[in-house]
Formats: structure tokens, sequence, C-alpha cells
């Protein structure tokens, strides 16, 4: 039989091709009457039809997983244990999917304790076996072990599951240099992150792929771990169990007893009247049109699925190479015909510019760039100019072209930044994201995976500035003007605003840190051997597993939480435990896990000190949905303020050598005042323009004393109430935080809001407003939608209610943060100033002092905070002075 005559079966992973379809849709823009998320499905029955349309399958299935538990995670209950929690608005769509595939007659299967790879595993090798030729679909790069003469791995590309890309055993070994049965053994070398099975350490794909040309396997690599040499050869031999694990649990399973032969997987016809029962609550009038032009569906009807084909789709211009007067011609004649901006992308390697992208809508240049060549002296006084440049996530790019030496002005726009205005909780990070998503055409990417990229799928920068440009227009004609007024008046500046601050990072002394690492580890250790104490035996403190031996076998205590392995062993769940059943086990338990955060911390931070010993954070600007800045690679926001040891990390961090000191300044009750500016609330008003103590003149209020009575039981009761009112916290999330019963937290909710009624109205407003509106906004219109508001899920519509009530608050609050930053960073420029902005946690900004330069840095620092929103109360600021960060607080 030639492959042209053989029948055909598809085998698709289906929570897998769900998951990236949910994804690369939106979330607010697939969504029923009745608040039902179907983006997920949409996306998969999308994908559906184009494979039968192209693939053409007499045979079909689907598997799904059952539950994230299976023989693997009894093995290894930290299997998959680091993937995130499943979004609500993906629970839920799996079980529609399956009744919608159910009406179009294709089968779906699952298989107890095993994962849907391994009934696709089964599957391919029963084709095979039986004369099919097999089309796995699959974005789990394990099942690229199935490929083989006759099994095809279509593997979805990075931007969602648009574009496939067809594994054959010869693309296999282009990729990745082995053949597709060796690829478990790179894996288990290497590690699987996404499946949370740890490989050996320093070993990467190109050198298991060398070990694997020298020794054909895992096992022969194994044999001969003692000819490897160097660190890799130790970490090997001392850690050779890790891959020995791994392969143990990526080995496909290819033999399980299904209820289906390959003879119950032959297309069918649709169920037209099911088809339309299932769409319809759906709301799937598109996808029911081309599902319905199946004509009964089987082998030969499906020829006639033709999806929706675009012909008026753009390709991006040629780039021209251009240099000298005609270079400087054509950004002239360029700029202005595009008096809006022209696309800029910089090529950035190892932290430099080496290339530029520059476009207009029909016309793009291509600029590699090499320092001290003179033919580029155009391009370089037209990026330092304030012509108007359009570019998507720039912060990283200016970056580049300061540490290369390059001006650079007139940022007009950031295509990234103003995609997460749209739509500030979306999963869109990438250009091609919002190609795809708002262009509705394919921004060719560099496969992720190929282990030598090859740039030259992409376009290059050319067209990367070409998309930038194009896509500047089609988002702000989506933006509302308060949207487009926190672009262009408060994110952008801000953006700006970041990268000065990432160059200048700030100072850290590497003694101070290494030290306390040693004093730490040295009370973890002291913390272990008294838990071991105290049970008689040593464990591993980090197991899950092990732990819930110890507590409710061992020791019998009350069970936690249930989880998929057991019972919860996490922090807070512990903590409730001590507190409700103290045992020394669980003190000393809580206490090493303590040190041990903390050490981790600080060793995090010790290796980011660069060879100036300065630590420079990476500020992600559209990191939250609220607005608020947070900080990655170290995170420099999650120090403890209040221990005795995270006080010690502060005093780590100090001024440079040509500093004076440094400055920190701070919001007080920053939220709280934001909170009576937008309640009108008379007693909070009162209270902050009189310049009381806010808790104990509340606290007054509620208990009925004078503020003088007011203790300090009182006043925190207080403060946990007020704010935690701003979060929707309940009576019952109240009695837990105070550790007080139900009735008392009930009672001191209903004398608040007896006290302060506008408070209530205002909170009761903001949800019903969202309600109508579809969105909160803050003070300065940055908005945040809230489509799960009218939600049938009671889960998604409680958590959308708590969340918009406090939306507003945090999010000005981020505003006026960023407008004080923008103003002083401003201020500094213009007074010529040579102290530095360096952190930014929260509330607070921290500054390093030039020498005589107190005074004046003092007043711009607190002049622009208190000056950066009309409130109608006071924003009190808080200024300290130190020679280190802890030294500093106020």
């Amino acid at each position: 039989m030639s492959d042209s005559e053989k029948p055909t079966l598809m085998i698709i992973d289906g929570h897998s091709l769900a998951y990236r379809a949910f994804h690369a849709l939106p979330v607010d823009s697939f969504q029923t009457r009745d608040g039902q998320h179907t983006n997920g499905i949409h996306g998969f029955i999308s994908m559906l039809l184009s494979l039968l349309r192209t693939e053409n399958p007499s045979h079909i299935a689907v598997a799904f997983d059952i539950s994230r538990a299976s023989f693997r995670t009894r093995e290894y209950p930290e299997y998959k244990g680091t993937r995130a929690s499943t979004p609500p608005e993906f629970k839920g769509q799996v079980p529609l999917l399956q009744e919608a595939l159910a009406a179009m007659n294709i089968k779906t299967l699952t298989k107890e304790d095993f994962e849907a790879d391994d009934i696709l595993a089964t599957l391919s090798v029963r084709g095979t076996k039986e004369g099919f030729h097999v089309f796995v679909v699959s974005g789990d790069r394990d099942a690229i072990q199935l490929v083989n003469e006759n099994v095809t791995l279509l593997y979805p590309a990075s931007q969602g599951v648009s574009a496939l890309t067809r594994y054959d055993p010869a693309r296999v070994r282009e990729k990745y240099g082995i053949d597709p049965a060796q690829y478990p053994d790179v894996a288990a070398l290497v590690g699987e992150t996404s499946d949370n099975l740890i490989g050996i350490s320093k070993v990467g794909e190109k050198t298991a792929v060398k070990w694997l040309g020298l020794y054909g396997s895992l096992d022969g690599i194994l044999e001969h771990a003692d000819e490897i040499k160097g660190v890799v050869g130790n970490n090997l031999r001392e850690q050779k169990e890790n891959a020995i694990r791994n392969r143990r649990l990526n080995r496909l399973v290819t033999d399980l007893e299904l209820p289906v032969e390959l003879p119950d997987l032959v297309r069918a016809p649709i169920n037209e009247a099911a088809v339309r029962d299932v769409f319809g609550r759906l709301e799937f009038k598109s996808l029911l049109d081309r599902v319905i032009k199946l004509e009964g569906g089987g082998a030969e009807a499906t020829a006639t699925v033709v999806p929706i084909e675009r012909d008026d789709v753009p390709t991006a211009p040629v780039a021209k190479d251009l240099l000298d007067e005609e270079l400087g011609a054509w950004l002239s004649r360029a700029t202005a015909a595009n008096p809006g901006g022209l696309g800029l992308q910089v090529e950035v390697q190892d932290g430099k510019a080496i290339g530029f992208g520059v476009s207009g809508p029909l016309e793009s240049v291509n600029l590699p760039w090499q320092p001290g060549r003179t033919d580029y002296l155009p391009f370089e006084d037209w990026l330092a100019s304030d012509a108007p440049k359009i570019m998507h996530d720039a912060k990283h790019q200016l970056k580049a072209l300061s540490r290369s030496g390059l001006g650079f002005g007139g940022l007009a726009t950031d295509t990234l930044v103003a995609a997460w205005l749209l739509r500030p909780g979306g999963p869109d990070k990438t250009l091609a994201d919002l190609v795809t998503r708002y262009l509705d055409e394919t921004l060719a990417v560099a496969d992720p995976n190929q282990l030598v990229p090859d740039e030259s799928q992409s376009g290059g920068v050319p067209a990367e500035a070409w998309y930038a440009y194009r896509l500047s227009a089609v988002l702000a004609s989506k933006l509302d003007p308060g949207s487009q007024s926190v672009l262009t008046d408060i994110e952008i500046p801000t953006l700006l605003t970041l990268v000065d601050m990432e160059l200048t990072g700030v100072a850290v002394s590497h003694e101070e840190l290494s030290t306390l690492s040693a004093q730490l580890g040295e009370r973890a250790a002291e913390y272990a051997a008294g838990a071991y104490a105290e049970i008689g035996r040593e464990v591993n403190l980090g197991s899950p597993k092990q732990l819930q031996e110890v507590l409710f076998e061992q020791l019998g205590m009350p069970k936690t939480r249930a989880n998929k392995t057991g019972y919860t062993t996490d922090a807070g769940a512990l903590a409730d435990l001590q507190a409700s059943n103290p045992h020394p086990f669980l003190g000393l338990l809580l206490q090493h896990r303590d040190a041990t955060k903390l050490r981790q911390i600080v060793e995090t931070l010790d290796k980011a000190i660069d060879a100036t010993g300065r630590i420079h954070t990476n500020y992600v600007q559209i990191g939250t949905a609220t607005g608020r800045i947070s900080s990655a690679d170290p995170n420099l926001q999650n120090i403890p303020v209040r221990t005795e040891e995270g006080r010690r990390i502060r005093a780590a961090f100090h001024a440079g050598p040509d500093a004076e000191c440094l400055l920190t300044a701070d919001y007080s009750q920053i939220e709280m005042r934001i909170m009576a500016h937008l309640s009108e609330d008379a007693g909070l008003i009162e209270a902050f323009n009189a310049g009381e103590d806010l808790h104990r003149f509340v606290g007054a209020s509620v208990f009925g004393v004078t503020p003088e009575d007011v203790t300090n039981e009182m006043r925190s009761k207080v403060k946990a109430m007020s704010y935690g009112l701003a979060y929707g916290l309940s009576a019952f999330g109240l009695s837990k935080q105070l550790r007080i019963d139900q009735k008392e937290a009930r009672q001191l909710i209903t004398d608040y809001f007896a006290r302060f009624g506008a408070v209530r109205d205002y909170l009761r407003h903001v949800v019903e407003q969202a309600k109508v509106d579809g969105y909160t906004a803050t003070i300065f219109g940055r908005r945040r939608p809230f489509p799960e508001l009218h939600s049938s899920n009671r889960v998604l519509r409680e958590n959308a209610e708590r969340a918009a009530l406090n939306a507003p608050i945090q999010g000005s609050a981020a505003d006026i943060m960023k407008i004080a930053m923008n103003n002083i960073a401003e201020d500094l420029r213009e007074e010529g100033l040579e102290s530095r902005m360096m952190l930014q946690v929260h509330d607070e900004l921290i500054f390093e002092v030039a020498p005589g330069e107190w005074d004046a840095l003092r007043t711009v620092v607190t002049q622009r905070m208190e000056t950066a929103a009309a409130l109608l109360v006071p924003l009190d600021v808080q200024v300290g002075r130190g020679a280190n960060w802890d030294a500093a607080a106020h």
C-alpha cells in the first residue's frame, strides 16, 4: 500500500490544545450572555476545522486528562507541582468542548490514572501496526518520542494554535541532532521545568545531545559517566538518580487498555441537531456555519470545509539598506509623511544594540549598527531627536541604546503598554500575540525551541517595526480618551523613568549579605535539628508527602485542606494549625521555613550584585491589572520590613561611594486617603485634614470612646478592618485575620459602617456601576474591565466583585506614585541635580543623595509627591535619611 492509500489516524491532546487556545484568544471577547467563557473552546474547534481541511483524516480521536493525579504523581508527588493553578475562566470549558465534540461525532477518550499523552502513545503504536499514517497533535514535547516514519507530530507554534510545525524524523534530527526516540533521554538529562522534573545541574540540550552522540542512550551515558570530565561530569555522577527518575516518568505508556478499537474512530457524520443545540448555547454563529459545511461529515465531505481565507493580508515591505545622505533623506521624508511617528525596533545582543529596523506604512529600512561608523550619523541624529517613534516593548531596547552610547528621544507610544491598558489582565506579551489579536494576521517568529534559532524566519527588526507601526493606530482607536491620557501622560513617561532607574541600580554590600546568609543557614539547621528531635527521626522538611505523614499520621494532628496529593502543608494552613493545635515540631518547622525563605532571598540578592557592587532589578510595568509596578530579577519588593532579618537585608542596601547618603520617601496611608477622597466620607476627611492618627480616630468612632482611650488592640482591629473592607473582606475573613469570633467581627463591621456610611455606600456603588459599565476607573481614567461580574459561575463573579471594590483605589495609588516619579525625574534633570532615584517599593521611593544636594532633593521629592494629585485630603509624605536603607527608614 502506498502512502497516499494509507488510512490516516489523527489523535489530539485535548487539554494541551484547548489550554493553548485559551491563552491565544482574549478571554473577555469570548463570553456568553450568562458569563460562560468560551475562548478555549472556540480556538480549539477553529484549529480542528483547519486540521480536518488540510489533513483530511479518515479516523480521529481527542484524548483528555482526567486530573493532574496519575501513576506518575504517586511515584513522584512533586511531578507537575510547579504548574500554576487552572485559571478560573478556563474551568468549565473542557466539559463543554467535550460536549461539542460529541455532537460532531468525534470520540473523546480519558483513562483513570494515566495522562492524555499515554492515550496518544497507545493509539499511535496501534495505528502504526495496523497500517495507518498517524498524526499526533500535541503541545507537549514528550510527544516527540512517538515520531517515526509513520507518525508525524503537529506541534503548535508559540503564538497559539493557528500555526503548526510538522515533525517527522528528518525534522527532529535537523532541529535537535538526535533521533526522535532519543528525545526523552535529552529531557531526562536536562530536566523539564513544566513537569517539575529537575535534571542534571549545568547540563543543557547541547551537552545532552553531545553525550548521546558519543554513547547512544541515557543508559550508555550512565555506564560511561566516569569518563566525563569537569563539573558536568561530577554533577552527572552525583545527580544521576534525577535523570533515571525523569526517564522513568517521561516514558509514555504504549499498551493501555482502551474502550475503543481503531474502527470505532472512523469519521462519522455530525449530529446536526446536537451541533446546533451546543453551538447555540455557546453562541458560536460563525463556527456553527463552518461546521455545518461538513455536510454530514466523513472524509469526502470534509474536503468541502473551507476556512475563512483572507486575500487582503498585507505583507511587510522589503527592507532597504541605506547610508549617509540617502538615509538622511529617507528619514526626513518618512518623518514628515508620518507625523504620528515611525516604527522603530532595536536588535539587542548581550545587552547592546547591534541593529535597527525603521518603518512607515509602505517602506522600511534595515540598519545593522556598529560603534564609530560615520555612514549612520543621520540615523543617530534622528534617534536622539524628538521625532516621534513607535516601539514595542521599548524598555529593554532603550537600555541597550544607553549601554551603546546612543541618545534617544521622542517615544510616542509603546504597543505593549498600550495593549496592556486595553486588557490589563490579558496574557498578550509578545508582538506576535498582538498582531494575531488586533490585526488578525500572523507574525512569523523564530522557533523558541530551536537549539540555534533561525532569525531569518521572523523578518527581523524591520518587520517588527512595521507591525508595531500598524498596531499603534489600531490600539489608539480602541483606547477611550481616559486610557489614552493614562498612556501618554503617565505610562510612557514612567517607562522612560524606569529605564534610568534600572540602569542606575542600587549599591549593595556582598559582605553583609553573605554573613547574613551563613547565619540564616546555621539557624535553619538548628531549627531542623530541633524538629527532628521532636519526632525522633530525620525527614525532608521540604517534602509535602513526608510532612503529611509526620503531621497527620505520626502526630495525629487535625487534617488541613484536602488537595490532590493528600492534605495541604502550605504556610498559611500550617500557621492556622499551629494557632489552633500548637506543637513544638510544627513551631520549629515554621521557623525553619522562615529562615530558609529568607536565606533564599538573601542568596538571590547576593548573586545579582554586579562587578560595580550594584543590583539592577527589572521593573515590570505591565505585570499587574491594577497598574502597580512590580520588580523581578531580583524582586526588591518582597524584602520583609517588620522583622530583624528583613531590616538587616535592607541595611545591606547602602549609599554608593560617591553619594552622601540615602533618602527614603513614603506615602502615608495613601490608599485610605484615596478612599476618603472617592467616598467623600466626612468623618475620614475630617481625620486626615486634622492630621489625626487615622486608625485611632476611626477607633474612637467605632468603639465610642475618646481617641486617647483607644487601646493598641482596638487600633489594630480598626486598621485591619479599614484596609480589609476595601478589599472585600468578609466577617469570616476578618474573624480569621484578627482571631476573633465571627459575631464580633460582624458587629465591628456594622459599627464601622454606622459611623462611616459614605464608605459603605461608595463600596456598594463601585460594584454596581462596574456591572453597568463593565469596568472600573481610577481618578485619572485608567480602566480595568470586569466581564466576570455577569458570570453564572458564582466563584468567578464573587472574585470579580472583590477585585472591583479595590481596583479604583489601588489603581489610583499606582497612578499617583508614577506621576510623582515622573515629575521628580524631570525636576532632577531640569535643576541639574546629580542625585538619583534608585528604587520604587510599593508606596516608597529611595534616592541616592549626591554631596551637598540633601536640601534641594528633599524639597523636590516632598513637593512633587505631595502635589501628584489634588485630593480632598492631603497626601502626606514621610522622609528619612541614613547611610543605608534601614537607617533611612522613618
